[in-house]
């Protein structure tokens, strides 16, 4: 059985692509930042939930030291801070939970991730790497780093049969958007400019990343695929 490990797999975009993995017949390890969340996670066949704080070295080591080997690192693990991340402090934080939060994974899974065929890292990026962000500078900015992250990656270890490819999640319904789609006035003008109009859900995420992972993407790498019902289209 191909086992992956999902950050931020406990609730909203990471659960639904989770779900979908575990359909697909994986064994799935996901994490959440507090003990609540981990406890949140429903009790299912080839399924764990691990307590993971994805800015600390000693964490992620003995998260993946946990594994002899690995097919599948998804790195959803996130956070926004809208109206805060002009202070420097929470600029960094948001920085490195989002960015560098995933090269530590990374670079921790690396090893464990070569030593199977056909493994695959999917990292999270946004719309946001591609619009301005106003509100979200720390958040947007780290977003675009993981695009030129994922691209990186991908032409460093494809020689060894890792494949590095990006998500990019438009605008879904989860707690991290909560603020936004109780506001019926901003919600209609996000919905105006969608083409499939509605927002998305977690379980429309997880399908693209069971492609990306899987025998039928054994030739892609170093891509970024939008997930948006065309928002980035209009």
């Amino acid at each position: 059985m191909r086992r992956a490990i999902i950050t931020g797999g406990a609730r909203g975009i990471g659960w639904g692509i989770a779900n979908s993995m575990l359909v697909a017949g994986y064994a799935v390890t996901v994490s959440g930042l507090t003990q609540e969340e981990v406890d949140s996670v429903p009790v299912r066949e080839h399924l764990k939930a691990v307590q993971l704080d994805v800015t600390s070295d000693a964490q992620v080591e003995a998260l993946i030291s946990r594994f002899d080997s690995l097919d599948v690192l998804v790195n959803c693990a996130g956070i926004i801070k809208r109206g805060a991340e002009y202070d420097i402090e929470t600029f960094k934080m948001v920085v490195d939970v989002n960015l560098t939060g995933t090269m530590r994974m990374c670079v921790a899974a690396k090893p464990f991730l070569a030593r199977t065929k056909n493994a695959s890292i999917v990292n999270t990026a946004s719309m946001l790497s591609y619009f301005g962000g106003p509100l979200v500078p720390a958040y947007a900015a780290s977003k675009g780093g993981i695009v030129q992250l994922t691209k990186s990656l991908a032409v460093a270890w494809a020689s060894e049969g890792i494949r590095v490819n990006a998500i990019a999640p438009g605008w879904i319904a989860t707690e991290l958007t909560r603020g936004i789609t109780s506001d019926e006035a901003r919600s209609a003008a996000i919905l105006a400019r969608t083409p499939l109009k509605r927002w998305g859900e977690p379980s429309d995420i997880g399908g693209s990343v069971v492609y990306l992972c899987s025998e039928a993407a054994r030739f892609v790498t170093g891509t970024v695929l939008p997930i948006d019902g065309g928002y980035a289209a209009m």
